[in-house]
């Protein structure tokens, strides 16, 4: 059984504490490094020890790789995104499917995966991997695409790359989904990163939210999967005691 690596996604937590406080409890409580996070915090965070795990791949969520005249565009965006990965040691971009806008999933795949397929050979190279997250569209992003875990495999499988793969937000899935462990077991070489967050509401990993993450993630440290389990809930209290409980939550392996 392996252990798991923790990170924290910058962005639910910035503003609670001082940028130079979150990175030094961060670090004492044993996560390995941040998401999306500020160019500006990356010498800070990596002077601590910490890496900078993943960061946006191109521009807008709503309007992505599911739209064939976007495609260019987020071809120069990753290039761009790659080479700043390479430079800081980010294993990973997020990419995003788009809104579907009438598109049927069916189309919506093939264009999805022409897009990321034209970027897939850079990725290997730089040796980062493209995740594409799967985010519900029933409550936080409605109209997304990739909103089932069976779409996002289909893509990945059409472009067939071993850096191309994708971000199983738990959190979401259990929205649109719920049977968790067993999707996951069953698409986990497809499987690139994970986050978490209590539903309802995406806040702590507590007993106010009806995921119960330890067999989740026992299941993860227990597979062969070596990547991070990113926590990305939005504190409604103390934001260090948040982050000190879920890495417990989390702390499998």
């Amino acid at each position: 059984m392996g252990k798991i690596k923790q990170s924290l996604a910058w962005w639910a937590v910035k503003g609670k504490l001082s940028e130079a406080d979150l990175i030094r409890e961060a670090s004492r409580i044993g996560y390995a490094g941040f998401e999306m996070c500020p160019v500006e915090q990356y010498a800070p965070i990596s002077d601590a020890g910490l890496k900078i795990v993943t960061t946006g791949g191109h521009e807008s969520l709503s309007d992505g790789l599911n739209k064939e005249a976007n495609h260019d565009r987020i071809e120069r965006e990753v290039e761009e995104r790659l080479a700043l990965a390479q430079k800081w040691g980010i294993s990973a971009l997020i990419v995003f499917s788009g809104n579907r806008n009438g598109l049927s999933d069916t189309e919506g795949a093939d264009i999805t995966a022409k897009g990321l397929g034209r970027v897939a050979k850079a990725a290997e190279s730089a040796g980062v991997t493209l995740i594409m997250e799967l985010l519900n569209s029933k409550v936080d992003h409605a109209d997304y695409q990739c909103d089932h875990t069976a779409w996002g495999v289909e893509v990945c499988k059409a472009v067939n790359s071993s850096h191309v793969k994708l971000l199983y937000d738990i959190y979401h899935m259990q929205i649109m989904e719920g049977d968790l462990m067993r999707t996951i077991a069953q698409n986990l070489e497809y499987i690139g990163h994970f986050h978490t967050a209590g539903n309802p509401g995406r806040h702590e990993l507590n007993e106010s939210q009806e995921i119960y993450y330890p067999p989740i993630m026992q299941a993860i440290a227990a597979s062969a999967y070596t990547g991070y389990v990113g926590q990305e809930y939005v504190p409604t209290g103390d934001p260090v005691a948040a982050m000190e409980q879920a890495y417990r939550v989390c702390d499998q392996g």
